[in-house]
């Protein structure tokens, strides 16, 4: 589970974030997606593995559908656009290689603004 004292960071209506494991050639976040949640397509160079820990996501990958219940992952290649979208709430684990240098911006952001 996610360090309660850290701050979660919006990713977009619906979705929050918070770092939970960061390593030299990867990082993992834990994501609280609400009901009814979507997560626009984007793509990005790093490789990502989605977990699904609680609820059920639906992970649109090129267009096409792919359902994940808890204990569940699916590996995401560099630069495949993908979404998301939720019915009920649902929680997910991300791990990404390399580390998303944009989440660890808005993660040290985050930070001082908290100090």
């Amino acid at each position: 589970m996610p360090d309660p004292k850290q701050p979660w960071i919006p990713i977009c209506p619906g979705l929050k974030r918070k770092t939970i494991a960061l390593g030299e050639k990867m990082m993992q976040v834990y994501v609280i997606l609400d009901a009814g949640a979507k997560m626009p397509e984007h793509k990005h160079v790093h490789e990502q593995i989605c977990t699904c820990v609680k609820g059920k996501i639906r992970l649109i990958v090129q267009g096409k559908p792919v359902e994940l219940g808890p204990g569940e992952s699916f590996l995401l290649n560099s630069n495949v656009p993908h979404g998301a979208e939720v019915d009920v709430e649902t929680h997910v684990v991300d791990t990404f290689s390399p580390p998303r240098e944009d989440m660890l911006k808005l993660d040290a952001e985050q930070a001082a603004n908290c100090t």
